[in-house]
């Protein structure tokens, strides 16, 4: 690895082993969707599997300048392929016309603001197989009554079915990270949108949580204000409601804000 200097500072730590690169690769079920964006090749271990996936519209967005040479003096012919540029502010819209799919070694200070992205841009992004700092996965997999339940686990949850496939050993990497790290898979589910309003519903999620020792009527109270609802959902802390039961309550809030509002 002494062409590449991974950045401490763009959170770079290098997958070195080919047989797990190409186990993520094929983690992808390559249903329903027609691209592939990957997200940080870095040297392109992962790159040369998915090129050999035979699917037409595959890129690849990398910030690092360093890597990109290194990307296209290696894949030549795959140039236009590689996008120089932040994954946050890359417009998904204009890339994929239709649906696709992201994978990636997901650097472990960004994974979340990268799960954000992926909830805005939803209902194209059917899949994701990507390796993240276990105790991510462990959050974002995890079911109600787990301390590890958070905010991505309810929000992910309600568009993606969510399997952990496999953990991977801190000594693959250069630089060796100090956690280790597992493979996710995120398959798309049939539900659109909740039955209820999202944004409401998105709040909802994050003022509980936030305040996740507290009960909900406590932790709620800037989107409560005075209203006064007597329901036994309020009397709970969010990590003991299931996504089902948080649509329920934002159904609520909502009912009860249109009856003080008339």
């Amino acid at each position: 690895m002494s062409f590449f200097k991974p950045k401490k500072s763009l959170g770079q730590h290098i997958l070195l082993d080919t047989n797990i690169a190409r186990k993520i690769v094929n983690s992808l079920t390559l249903k329903h969707y027609s691209g592939i964006l990957e997200i940080g090749p870095g040297t392109g271990i992962l790159t040369e599997f998915i090129l050999k996936l035979g699917i037409e519209n595959i890129y690849f967005v990398e910030i690092d300048t360093s890597a990109i040479e290194i990307l296209k003096r290696k894949f030549t012919e795959h140039k236009k392929r590689i996008i120089h540029e932040d994954f946050l502010k890359l417009n998904l819209e204009l890339l994929f016309p239709g649906k696709f799919a992201i994978i990636g070694n997901f650097p472990y200070h960004l994974s979340s603001q990268i799960f954000f992205k992926i909830l805005d841009n939803k209902d194209k992004v059917t899949e994701v197989v990507c390796m993240v700092q276990k105790e991510v996965a462990e959050r974002i997999s995890s079911s109600p009554g787990n301390k590890n339940y958070g905010i991505l686990s309810v929000l992910l949850q309600t568009y993606y079915n969510i399997d952990c496939l496999f953990n991977v050993n801190e000594s693959v990497f250069y630089p060796r990270p100090k956690v280790k790290s597992s493979v996710l898979r995120l398959l798309r589910n049939d539900r659109k949108e909740p039955e209820c309003d999202k944004e409401l519903f998105f709040r909802v999620v994050k003022a509980g949580f936030n305040q996740r020792r507290k009960i909900l009527r406590n932790s709620l109270k800037s989107i409560l204000l005075n209203l006064e609802i007597n329901d036994s959902l309020f009397k709970m802390r969010p990590e003991q409601l299931t996504v089902e039961e948080f649509i329920d309550l934002t159904i609520i809030i909502e009912e009860a804000v249109k009856n003080n509002n008339p």
